[in-house]
């Protein structure tokens, strides 16, 4: 199993999705579920945290006086 923090947000949300799948179905066990939750959680705010740094990338996208894109100002991923 890859590391979450090694995942592209498009993998981690591809996994989740297979996870929820999993504990919806109803066809788990306890023990595997609560590990299947585990790692849901792990995804969910990985997912989470990579949305919340798109945006603020998108935040520091700089707008001339007209309203328009003109430029972008730096991105401190702090």
């Amino acid at each position: 199993m890859k590391d979450v923090a090694e995942m592209s947000f498009e993998e981690a949300l591809r996994e989740l999705e297979q996870v929820v799948g999993q504990l919806e179905s109803g066809n788990v066990d306890l023990e595997k579920s609560i590990a299947f939750y585990e790692r849901g959680a792990l995804l969910k705010k990985h997912c989470e945290s990579k949305l919340a740094q798109a945006q603020a990338r998108i935040e520091q996208i700089t707008l001339a006086e007209n309203g328009q894109p003109d430029g972008t100002a730096p991105f401190d991923a702090k």
